[in-house]
């Protein structure tokens, strides 16, 4: 997919917006889990998410190959769209971005903030998805996938400032949305020569990456209803499954309610806020934790947009009132 050199360069595009992002030793979690615990902090972003990175290494590319392109448009739930608006802006490219009806409203107010022209169709990632390709073919726009080499090249820089911090990980929980910060990260540890376990986590009500891995094969679900709208995919990307099953020892489902709790952990534990996405791979850890002690092992907090609304009920004020009174 891409090679040490290349990446290397990608890392420099990225550098120009977005600094290296911390990786901490959170000793709260540690005793938690009863690992050597080290998070990767993606919510530090610009944007607030790991995407960013892959849309500023496409659009470098696509001003240089096609410096006339009218205008890029694409399909998100939230943090690949704010990544094009944001990189888009800086080259001075219109953004269209498609999300479904009921998305994340902070995040959609942040696509606008950062100028994008934001279009609601549908009532999930898919529709929305094949909505922007008919309206790429229409207006003759330039569409961005949600899995492109490209963007796996950008936000692999984030798991290149990982692994160079602690190369001796020995395993590595990632989240999957649309597979690019996992496909990302094993194309690393092996362009490092590590031996690092990877392990994906989905959600236990969009789990169509995880079925596919099982299978061999891509498998699509018919719903993807998680809270943690940056997993909710039910068509798996097959060149992303196909990294993924080479590449990653397994993939572990959370459910919501694991997410929840993993949320609460990272603010009670570092302070940090997660999105649903960005606390999977604690979840998943927390899962596993009886077969993690004494481990060194390495969690990729992939973001922190959540709404306000949706934190209050899911883990924040409303959520603990309703446990203690069912306590």
């Amino acid at each position: 997919m891409f090679d040490l050199g290349q990446l290397e360069r990608a890392q420099a595009i990225v550098g120009t917006a977005v600094p290296p992002t911390p990786v901490h030793a959170w000793p709260l979690l540690a005793e938690r889990l009863g690992a050597d615990v080290l998070v990767k902090h993606e919510n530090h972003t610009p944007t607030g998410a790991f995407k960013v990175r892959g849309g500023l290494v496409y659009l470098d590319r696509l001003k240089r190959e096609q410096p006339d392109t009218p205008g890029i448009i694409s399909a998100t739930r939230g943090n690949h769209g704010q990544s094009l608006a944001f990189a888009a802006r800086r080259h001075g490219v219109p953004a269209t971005i498609y999300v479904p009806h009921g998305n994340s409203v902070e995040k959609n107010r942040a696509m606008r903030a950062f100028g994008a022209e934001l279009v609601e169709h549908g009532q999930d990632f898919q529709a929305a998805r094949e909505e922007a390709f008919r309206r790429a073919e229409s207006a003759g726009l330039h569409m961005v996938p949600s899995f492109h080499p490209d963007l796996v090249l950008g936000v692999a820089t984030y798991a290149l400032e990982l692994f160079k911090a602690a190369p001796d990980l020995d395993l590595l929980y990632v989240p999957i949305g649309q597979g690019s910060g996992i496909c990302g990260c094993i194309r690393v540890r092996d362009l490092l020569g590590l031996k690092t376990e990877i392990v994906g986590v989905q959600s236990t009500e969009a789990p169509s990456y995880a079925l596919s891995f099982a299978a061999g094969t891509v498998v699509t679900t018919e719903t993807a209803n998680t809270r943690a709208d940056g997993m909710a995919t039910r068509i798996p990307d097959a060149d992303a499954l196909a990294m993924i099953r080479k590449g990653a020892s397994r993939i572990v489902q959370v459910t919501d309610d694991e997410v929840g709790a993993a949320i609460r952990c990272y603010w009670t534990d570092t302070h940090n806020l997660a999105e649903g996405a960005g606390a999977a791979a604690l979840a998943a850890a927390l899962q596993e934790r009886d077969g993690i002690q004494g481990k060194r092992v390495g969690l990729v907090l992939s973001g922190g947009n959540i709404d306000f609304d949706l934190f209050r009920q899911w883990v924040g004020t409303d959520a603990a009132i309703a446990e203690r009174a069912m306590a």
